[in-house]
């Protein structure tokens, strides 16, 4: 899609000649660059590396994430990476689990560990009941050491840790493992359709090549700025959950182009993104559960108003499945299965019209098609609007 500069993006606050960008023309820059607009013909690896990664606790939101963005997925696609080891499940962004590129895996690690590091050491209990009773460095490498010979669940990582000291509890040392060390979650887990409980083994074992030494912030930010922007310094602290990185975007400056929203906040954005036009037509699209263009902005009202985002994100921190209708967030779903077949339950958050709808239950039936193939029988419900 050409990029040109939306008419109605252009006027301009006060006396700074930048121009402003609409909520609108940041909702559509954001779906082209999402894969959003239209489904592409990429291949798993190429649309994960221009992704940055999908946000991954579940097993199966990456695999409907993919699908939604890509013409002719297959669910092996998915699973045969994770398989080869060239996609791996790993806590890197904002200290969560993502399915990222071998490669990601590499660099985005070393770069995301001060997040990390911070939320072990500031924001959970496993970090105030190691501390100062376990050396941060000598758990390293212990767990290290007791993962050398096979990928091991929490449980026996943290039982195995807890023998070198047994006044700290099992729980808190496996999580604390986990944060200091990079450990990816080896298949199954991650596998559409198999159980089995989480195992995991060190990046390094499990890729056969050591981290980057030493990775460029200024190159994920590039990055996450093709994949996310035109985006404000806020906004790149809240997709990959660092901080102070204003100094990083100031010294690129020479290489963006910036812009300003409505509110006068600044915009950074790498030359040559796209920049559809506001009124650019957006297909109704189904987004899974965590999907990271609903939870990489400070602000994001570009995607999501704020009363239908507190409608989304759950007090035990679920982030629901939705549907995007003109390019914003308008409600929910989720896809029940039993022994009749699987049935897609569509929430609507005000009532559609019935071009609408009409789109959401052809989207609908071939979501079903990926996603419960093997359903004796295929339904979709919808739910009285704002229920």
């Amino acid at each position: 899609m050409a990029t040109r500069m939306p008419a109605s993006s252009r006027p301009h606050h006060g006396g700074d000649d930048r121009p402003v960008l609409s909520a609108r023309a940041l909702n559509r820059a954001l779906l082209e660059r999402q894969l959003l607009l239209r489904r592409h013909r990429l291949g798993v690896l190429d649309a994960v590396t221009r992704l940055v990664g999908l946000q991954a606790q579940a097993p199966n939101p990456p695999y409907i994430g993919l699908w939604t963005r890509l013409d002719g997925l297959a669910l092996a696609d998915v699973a045969g990476a994770i398989e080869d080891r060239s996609l791996t499940r790993i806590a890197v962004m904002r200290s969560t689990v993502h399915l990222v590129t071998a490669q990601d895996c590499r660099t985005l690690r070393p770069l995301t560990q001060p997040a990390l590091d911070r939320d072990l050491w500031v924001g959970s209990g496993s970090g105030k009941a190691v501390k100062g009773v376990v050396d941060p460095a000598e758990l390293a490498a212990a767990a290290r050491e007791v993962l050398a010979d096979a990928p091991l669940t929490t449980a026996e990582l943290g039982e195995a840790l807890r023998r070198r000291w047994p006044d700290v509890a099992a729980r808190h040392l496996a999580y604390a493992a986990r944060t200091l060390l990079p450990l990816v979650q080896v298949p199954p887990r991650g596998i559409w359709g198999v159980g089995g409980r989480t195992r995991y083994a060190t990046a390094e074992s499990w890729l056969g090549e050591p981290l980057v030494a030493d990775p460029s912030p200024a190159g994920m930010v590039l990055r996450y700025l093709a994949a996310y922007g035109p985006a404000t310094v806020k906004d790149v602290q809240t997709w990959s959950g660092l901080t102070r990185l204003r100094p990083v975007l100031d010294g690129l400056r020479d290489r963006l182009r910036t812009f300003r929203d409505s509110a006068g906040n600044e915009l950074f954005d790498v030359p040559g993104a796209p920049l559809p036009d506001p009124d650019a037509p957006a297909p109704v699209r189904f987004l899974p559960e965590f999907d990271n263009i609903l939870l990489s902005h400070a602000d994001r009202g570009r995607i999501i108003g704020d009363e239908d985002r507190r409608r989304i994100f759950t007090r035990n921190g679920v982030v629901r499945a939705t549907f995007l209708v003109d390019g914003f967030v308008r409600g929910m779903w989720a896809l029940d299965r039993d022994r009749a077949g699987a049935v897609l339950r569509i929430e609507p958050f005000a009532p559609l019209g019935a071009a609408d709808r009409a789109a959401l239950s052809e989207e609908g039936g071939r979501l079903l098609a990926f996603a419960a193939a093997d359903a004796g029988a295929h339904d979709i419900r919808f739910a009285p609007p704002g229920g």
